[in-house]
């Protein structure tokens, strides 16, 4: 009788003390939730404050990133070909480029630019 006292095994509040507990960890996952947003939230802040917004007008002079160069490594080799005149520019990023003589036009992504 006296290990049963010491055990404690009342159904109600060894119910009451599991309710608690289940409570406390789901708190505590919130908590983590709540905090991964936060860091997510800066760290996106963050990253967005280093990116430079480039605008291009018709008419510009732009240098074109060369991604074939990546395949052929060469110590000296530029990646960058051009100058090249911006013709037009779609609002999504897309830009239609021209060769410096005229004789050739072409669309690139704008990040390429």
């Amino acid at each position: 009788m006296w290990a049963l006292k010491k055990l404690n095994l009342d159904r109600a509040e060894a119910a009451n003390l599991r309710m608690t507990q289940l409570n406390e960890m789901e708190e505590f996952c919130l908590h983590a939730y709540e905090s991964a947003a936060v860091y997510k939230e800066r760290m996106k802040f963050v990253h967005d404050k280093k990116i430079l917004k480039r605008e291009f007008n018709s008419g510009d002079l732009v240098l074109l990133f060369n991604l074939k160069l990546k395949f052929y490594p060469g110590k000296f080799k530029s990646k960058w070909s051009g100058p090249f005149k911006v013709m037009s520019v779609s609002p999504y990023g897309a830009i239609e480029l021209a060769s410096q003589d005229g004789t050739r036009t072409f669309k690139v992504n704008g990040q390429r630019v």
